[in-house]
């Protein structure tokens, strides 16, 4: 069931009145026959006196005693989603995005001292409280499940069923662990935030700008088309969508790149002829860095690479699920906005590509290593999500030595940095290697990043400057 955000508020006015357990038959479609209070509900779904908590006594367990299973396998699933259904970055960051949010505010409830997020981020007002005792993996399991089936529900029936056998595999195993009540009780409450937090989703300006009508504007300096496909711009409407935390009309903009000049002395032409030189004088570790941060088409993308990153960490400091919740929801909203605030940037100045304005002013043969993307130069995706990325994780974990294991299995080895941001400029700097950007778009990228970042971390989680370096 398709619902819009007016009807949304028309179905919260009346959880007001009948619970939320009404709420999530109206918006999941499920039946509405009346059953006996105390009746087992044979479809899995907890009776009234069940839902408000009255008959369970086990003992209240908050999320700090589990462990991260749930998260890392549904993040996992979608990064390899993200690279069989080929998402573009822009949609990948969406969809990580809310559902690193849907995960927190699934389990803020267990996570004594912490607050939801509702009313301090831009795209999510409100969200279900918790009520009495919940399992806090059934709760997480069922509200990603509910989240994921929506953000793909345009995908293959392939996909789809990728969903349900996750989401059953861990209802089976929590079922034969719990009393039935708390399993219905939790189940029920992760299905009514993952199914708010989705009809939320659908007002943040996708459904209107995704895939917009774009001619793009033509002149010295501006982009065109580029070989070897020369497809039209990719999502050029994009930063038109509501980011998480930047509010109206802010994006961090780093301010327009250099001036386009065809003199050879000129600051733009020397930015070319960079691009250029070192394009044709590729060292071998070089190329080795072009191909590890590339992402392209038909992979997890940059940020699935950023959230592969982030389970490689959790699995290493063996996080337990509140900690886990509060990184996977910071780190999404800083991709999401990444992603936001550098397609404003790229098509607000509608750089040319290197490719183009070498073959039009130095080399009409050359060609960049790495395929050029369809869309504006300036700034760099790679480097403004690398830079906000880096931003949250070294405000959550401070300067850590980690080494990426994202890539192993495919023919590249893993790489090993002293710190977040190391890899940041690494990605960064992969992208002058594989011939894509000039300089500018990737320094100037870091810090649009970076800046991104410094906002998510300020959101009022658990108190100004909390970090899980300790855990």
């Amino acid at each position: 069931m398709r619902f819009g955000f007016a009807g949304f508020q028309k179905f919260r006015r009346r959880s007001e009145a009948f619970g939320w357990a009404a709420f999530l038959f109206l918006v999941l479609g499920f039946g509405c026959g009346k059953k006996q209070a105390t009746q087992p509900d044979p479809a899995g779904t907890p009776t009234e006196p069940e839902a408000a908590g009255l008959v369970s006594f086990e003992r209240p367990t908050p999320a700090s005693e589990f462990d991260s299973e749930v998260p890392l396998a549904w993040f996992g699933l979608v990064n390899r989603l993200a690279a069989s259904e080929r998402l573009t970055p822009p949609a990948a960051s969406r969809i990580l995005g809310y559902s690193g949010v849907t995960l927190y505010e699934a389990v803020v409830g267990g996570m004594p001292g912490y607050r939801s997020l509702a009313g301090q981020i831009n795209n999510v007002r409100f969200v279900p409280q918790a009520h009495g005792n919940l399992h806090w993996p059934t709760v997480a399991n069922n509200a990603l499940a509910v989240l994921f089936k929506g953000m793909f529900e345009s995908r293959a029936e392939v996909v789809q069923a990728d969903l349900d056998s996750l989401k059953e595999h861990f209802n089976d195993e929590f079922k034969a662990e719990l009393s039935r009540e708390l399993f219905n009780r939790s189940a029920l409450h992760g299905k009514l935030v993952g199914a708010a937090i989705l009809a939320q989703s659908r007002r943040d300006g996708y459904f209107e700008f995704r895939n917009c009508a774009y001619t793009p504007p033509t002149g010295p300096g501006l982009w065109v088309p580029t070989p070897p496909a020369f497809a039209p711009a990719l999502e050029p409407c994009w930063g038109e969508l509501r980011p998480f935390v930047l509010r109206s009309g802010e994006v961090c903009n780093p301010g327009p790149p250099t001036a386009y000049s065809e003199d050879p002395a000129s600051p733009f032409f020397l930015e070319a002829k960079e691009v250029y030189d070192v394009g044709n004088n590729l060292t071998d570790e070089q190329k080795t860095i072009a191909f590890f941060w590339a992402d392209g088409a038909g992979t997890l993308t940059p940020p699935g690479h950023s959230f592969s990153i982030l389970n490689q960490i959790i699995r290493e400091k063996n996080l337990k699920l509140d900690a886990a919740a509060e990184a996977y929801a910071k780190l999404g909203m800083a991709e999401a906005d990444a992603f936001i605030s550098c397609w404003n940037t790229k098509f607000r100045y509608n750089l040319l590509r290197p490719i183009t304005c070498i073959r039009d002013l130095i080399d009409p043969n050359w060609t960049s290593f790495i395929v050029t993307p369809p869309f504006p130069e300036y700034t760099s995706g790679h480097s403004v999500q690398s830079g906000a990325a880096a931003q949250v994780l070294t405000d959550l974990f401070g300067d850590v030595p980690f080494t990426d294991h994202t890539h192993d299995g495919s023919g590249l080895s893993p790489r090993s940095f002293d710190s977040f941001f190391a890899a940041a400029e690494e990605a960064a700097i992969s992208r002058l290697y594989g011939g894509i950007h000039y300089r500018p778009a990737i320094e100037l990228g870091i810090e649009q990043g970076k800046c991104i970042g410094v906002k998510v971390s300020a959101l009022r989680f658990k108190g100004r400057g909390h970090s899980l370096a300790e855990h």
